[in-house]
């Protein structure tokens, strides 16, 4: 059984859903409450490697501490630097195989970590 990372905000339910799927699945599942926790610049750099799908999709974009940076969210550099200065406009749920990582929008998007 693969673990997977799961970085969770537990208000959102998005992410309360991917949680559940994944739990429900038998999945091995570390919750990092990333606004808690937050990830440092390797870490991003990190995940930004494995992630699937366009760079922007990382980036809460209509959050206004992203707005007032006026940053290029397709600049993994700008996208880093953002999300150490802001945690909460990372989006959410990511689920982290440590091999690819896929934001959970929809939830079950998730599901492709657990083929």
């Amino acid at each position: 059984m693969v673990s997977i990372t799961l970085y969770h905000n537990p208000r959102c339910s998005k992410s309360r859903e991917a949680l559940a799927l994944l739990e429900e699945a038998g999945s091995e599942v570390r919750v990092r409450r990333y606004l808690d926790e937050p990830l440092n610049d390797a870490e991003l750099e990190a995940l930004i490697q494995r992630l699937e799908g366009e760079l922007s999709a990382l980036v809460r974009q209509n959050e206004s501490e992203w707005k007032e940076r006026g940053a290029d969210a397709d600049d993994p550099r700008q996208v880093v630097e953002a999300l150490l200065a802001h945690p909460r406009i990372l989006q959410r749920p990511i689920a982290d195989n440590g091999r690819r990582a896929i934001i959970g929008r929809p939830p079950e998007a998730i599901r492709a970590l657990l083929d």
